[in-house]
């Protein structure tokens, strides 16, 4: 075991420590390995760089600040919003390592304050140089051609998340709390064979980029037992974007998620947009969401391509979400608005841009005092989501019919009203069992353009004056099973332009 302190660092919260602590690394990775130890003090650093078969171990009552001089961050390998490219040193970095651990109880603070100011100078309009951004114009020269809204794109004030760990093998990240980074909180990239245990994500909830965890083209990864509260996605799941997330073909697949508590953010565990690698064979179980904007979110739109498969969803309790569900293959962040292709809702030709999303199995859901809608699903005309399974699922909007705030999935002027139940269109083998909606207003659940629709006991227990449970607007393959349904009737479920021969009630 090597100590920090044995080369000259020292935890008062001053002394700039970056050299002695890349001097512990070094004789750490002379010796082949080992551990390098943090103990207890406050200390300021510069960027970290990690060498393979090592441990880096922060004492409880030990804390590590990084400096906001951003021109010590050097220019990198990285991928930053689904691009590969070159931006500011992530202030933990380590790439083609093996066998890497961070673990702990202490915390490392990314003082990300600094990096927010000029990000919101630059949103207005302002510009900003350093002599990285400079380099990284050069370096970055082809990709500047590209067309896109990234705030700093322009600029190239390509700012860094706190941890990436870069195309490795076996990591370990334990107990450490990771708080206020410049972007993205924890980012790991093309890395396989990942443990996540017992971790604090943390930052302000204005914190613009501020992402908890984003695996980003990982495989075979375990994240159990941690904490988030955060400023944007607690969890999220990627695999670049367009383009050049096709071109690399890696993706996001083999994931367990369980035990975890999410509190504020913008979605519990999200999954995209960027998924132009794949998202597939993905396990979400035991979690709590409380205040996140949405519960848990699949977002994609017609550039991305690739596919989001095989999801399952299970013993997830919310409170005081925004919006519980919320499946959206229209989702435009990064594209530009005006453009026909991603804005019109008529089909078009499917290409290799073309997105598809199946086989979402959501089961043993609870979600208390919901704002806005109780779900979200919206396909593709040219290619509808496929085969969703929602089990035993029971949500309460709130009964205040005040304006709540944020804003709903949409696609042009279709909006979800406050405390509607589960909209669906472009949908095809969805089925809803043991389903209870208490909407403030409308049917429990809405399903437009479908086929192949069932419900099975699907209800409300106080539904609506002249509103059915459930209305079915342009849907064929109806099958409708349930107590409720036998008790009310011709009023329980209101046809539009569907198809009368192809709707079955069984049972009733």
């Amino acid at each position: 075991m090597r100590d920090i302190t044995e080369f000259g660092a020292k935890g008062d919260g001053v002394t700039d420590n970056t050299k002695a602590i890349a001097a512990t690394i070094a004789a750490c990775s002379e010796d082949g390995g080992g551990t390098v130890r943090i103990p207890a003090g406050t200390y300021l650093t510069g960027p970290i760089v990690l060498k393979s078969n090592m441990t880096l171990f922060i004492e409880a009552g030990a804390l590590v600040l990084f400096r906001n001089d951003f021109d010590a961050y050097y220019p990198v390998e990285t991928r930053w919003s689904g691009y590969e490219c070159y931006g500011f040193s992530p202030l933990i970095y380590g790439n083609g390592l093996e066998n890497v651990s961070i673990k702990g109880e202490g915390c490392f603070d990314g003082q990300g304050s600094a990096w927010w100011d000029i990000y919101h100078l630059i949103k207005k309009g302002k510009s900003f140089e350093t002599a990285v951004t400079k380099k990284l114009a050069k370096l970055n020269e082809e990709k500047l051609r590209m067309k896109t809204n990234l705030v700093e794109w322009n600029t190239q004030f390509l700012r860094p998340p706190l941890l990436q760990l870069f195309n490795c093998h076996g990591v370990t990240i334990e107990g450490i709390t990771f708080q206020n980074s410049p972007f993205w909180n924890t980012h790991l990239v093309y890395c396989d064979h990942v443990n996540v245990r017992g971790v604090t994500f943390k930052n302000p909830s204005d914190t613009p980029n501020g992402d908890g965890f984003d695996l980003d083209s990982c495989s075979n990864v375990r994240v159990s037992d941690c904490h988030f509260d955060v400023g944007d996605d607690c969890l999220c799941l990627k695999s670049g974007i367009n383009e050049d997330g096709r071109r690399v073909g890696r993706p996001t697949e083999n994931v367990t998620v369980t035990n975890c508590t999410m509190s504020r953010g913008h979605g519990g565990v999200v999954f995209g947009s960027e998924n132009s690698g794949g998202i597939r064979n993905i396990t979400v179980s035991n979690c709590v969401f409380i205040g996140t904007d949405r519960g848990i979110r699949i977002k994609t739109n017609r550039a991305r391509g690739a596919y989001i498969e095989n999801i399952l969803i299970n013993n997830i309790y919310m409170q005081d979400v925004f919006c519980p569900l919320a499946i959206n293959s229209f989702y435009r962040y990064g594209i530009d608005e005006d453009d026909p292709l991603m804005t019109c809702a008529k089909a078009i030709p499917v290409t290799e841009k073309t997105p598809r999303v199946k086989n979402i199995q959501i089961s043993n859901v609870t979600a208390k005092n919901c704002l806005a809608a109780a779900g979200f699903i919206y396909g593709l005309p040219e290619l509808p989501i496929e085969d969703v399974s929602i089990r035993h699922m029971k949500v309460e909007m709130t009964m205040d019919a005040n304006e709540v705030g944020g804003e709903p999935d949409m696609v042009k002027e279709e909006v979800i009203m406050a405390g509607e139940g589960i909209f669906c269109k472009h949908v095809r083998g969805i089925e809803f069992h043991q389903v209870q909606v208490e909407t403030r207003q409308g049917p429990a659940v809405i399903v437009e353009q479908g086929e192949d629709v069932e419900l099975n006991h699907v209800g409300m227990k106080k539904s609506h004056v002249n509103t059915p449970v459930v209305k079915l607007t342009k849907v064929d393959d109806v099958y409708i099973f349930g107590r409720q349904a036998a008790k009310m009737k011709e009023a329980y479920a209101d046809f539009v332009d569907s198809n009368s021969e192809e709707v079955t009630f069984a049972g009733n």
